[in-house]
């Protein structure tokens, strides 16, 4: 894992050392920490997380809870509905219906039904079981760093989990469609090139193509949003070749973009099945598959979907309470102006800092490279791994992302402000100041 605790190295007080030796004996050895000391946060609050000295550190990095920490529309929601019923989808209940009627509406009119999860793994897990009963094959094809979750079964095309997660021998990984190191080429028709040879592999190999399935940010791969529209032809290559498109929304979606309430939208096009996941609770655990009606006939005939606290009334309420704030809120419109601003501000400090070879992004969600020269382009880890955490201490909250973990990886809660925008570019710019 990138930006990750080393046990026996960091500044910890002995009050940390204790717990992080606790969390060992207790949780085992595959969980990780992130920065080089890690923080013991006990609070959080709209923009900030608190640690135990009662620290705030201003959170530019969990894009979970998406409307801010502990958002009160969604604590009064969560709170009220807890007191008159949780229970399963097995009971008719207006408010799973009001909440998938209302979600269903910001989607083309061709997406217009919904099954629900907790997570956005469970998501692409349900989405692979209904591309395989609609398609009758099995194969996937996934950028080479994508991250789309941690069940058995979608972890096996999830290649950024590294090499000790074996992918399947139905996935077929394609180059991500970096613009920056494109060299000039045209982008869409190199990536649709990839996706058809991915395609043909699997056939070679007696293997019928499912899906194709991409995060629209790209994020794992290192925050790839650009040019708008480049992926059209790729999904047309998937479709000829009797597979479906997976728009993976977890990260891109709820209006992160800023453009639109989806991230797909950029393109121009409209999937076959959309996963939601992380900000749609705002923390709370829920998650969703949005899909066109005819691509979920054959597996709804054959099986039956069961999910004890997918889209449970509680969840409903939470998801509810963050679709009517961001709509109410006109939060998607303040992530395209204060997105706007916050990338302008980097880009400025890459204009005196030649570590940062490209700053792209969408709305509130942005990508700082750090390369050793610009001329080579060679990514630079140990640079972006020693800004994150200088922040860190500086009290500002980031990670990277990328194939080389030479990506800032920048997606602050969508409440973020100018004023927040203005207070973040001038940590960074002390951060690049002060290390080499």
């Amino acid at each position: 894992m990138p930006n990750a605790f080393v046990p026996g190295q960091g500044n910890l007080s002995p009050e940390a050392e204790a717990m992080v030796e606790r969390r060992a004996r207790v949780l085992g050895p595959a969980y990780r920490l992130m920065y080089e000391t890690p923080l013991h946060i006990v609070r959080g609050e709209g923009v900030f997380l608190y640690d135990a000295d009662g620290r705030a550190y201003l959170d530019a990095y969990n894009n979970v809870a998406s409307l801010g920490h502990c958002h009160p529309s969604v604590v009064e929601a969560i709170r009220d509905q807890v007191g008159i019923l949780a229970t399963n989808t097995r009971y008719i209940h207006d408010l799973i219906l009001d909440y998938a009627e209302r979600l269903t509406a910001t989607f083309p009119d061709a997406l217009s039904q919904v099954m629900f999860a907790c997570t956005g793994s469970e998501a692409n897990d349900l989405a692979m079981r209904i591309a395989r009963a609609f398609t009758g094959g099995t194969g996937i094809v996934v950028t080479d760093n994508a991250y789309h979750g941690i069940t058995e079964s979608v972890a096996a095309f999830s290649p950024s989990l590294g090499p000790a997660v074996d992918l399947g021998p139905h996935v077929r990984t394609v180059p991500a469609p970096e613009l920056y190191r494109g060299g000039g080429a045209d982008l869409a028709a190199r990536f649709t090139a990839d996706v058809e040879a991915a395609i043909a592999d699997l056939r070679r190999h007696g293997i019928r193509p499912a899906a194709l399935i991409v995060d629209t940010l790209f994020s794992s791969d290192g925050v790839l949003p650009d040019p708008k529209g480049f992926l059209a032809g790729a999904v047309e290559a998937i479709r000829s070749a009797g597979g479906v498109f997976v728009a993976d929304e977890v990260q891109p979606g709820f209006g992160r973009t800023g453009e639109a309430m989806w991230g797909f939208a950029r393109h121009a096009l409209v999937p076959d099945l959309v996963t939601l996941g992380k900000p749609m609770g705002n923390g709370h655990p829920v998650s969703a598959v949005v899909m066109r009606p005819e691509v979920c006939d054959e597996f709804g005939r054959k099986a039956r979907y069961f999910n004890t606290f997918g889209g449970n009334a509680v969840s409903c309420a939470a998801a509810m309470a963050v679709l009517r704030t961001i709509e109410r809120d006109g939060l998607m419109e303040n992530a395209e102006r204060v997105g706007r601003h916050l990338l302008e501000g980097i880009r400025a400090l890459a204009d005196h800092h030649p570590c940062l070879g490209d700053v792209r992004g969408a709305g509130l969600f942005v990508g700082a490279e750090f390369v050793a020269d610009r001329e080579s382009r060679i990514p630079d880890r140990h640079r972006a791994s020693r800004v994150v955490n200088r922040m860190r201490e500086l009290g500002v909250l980031i990670s990277v992302t990328g194939r080389s973990h030479n990506v800032l990886k920048i997606r602050p809660p969508l409440i973020f402000t100018e004023a927040n925008a203005d207070r973040f570019n001038a940590v960074m710019a002390q951060a690049l100041d002060e290390t080499r």
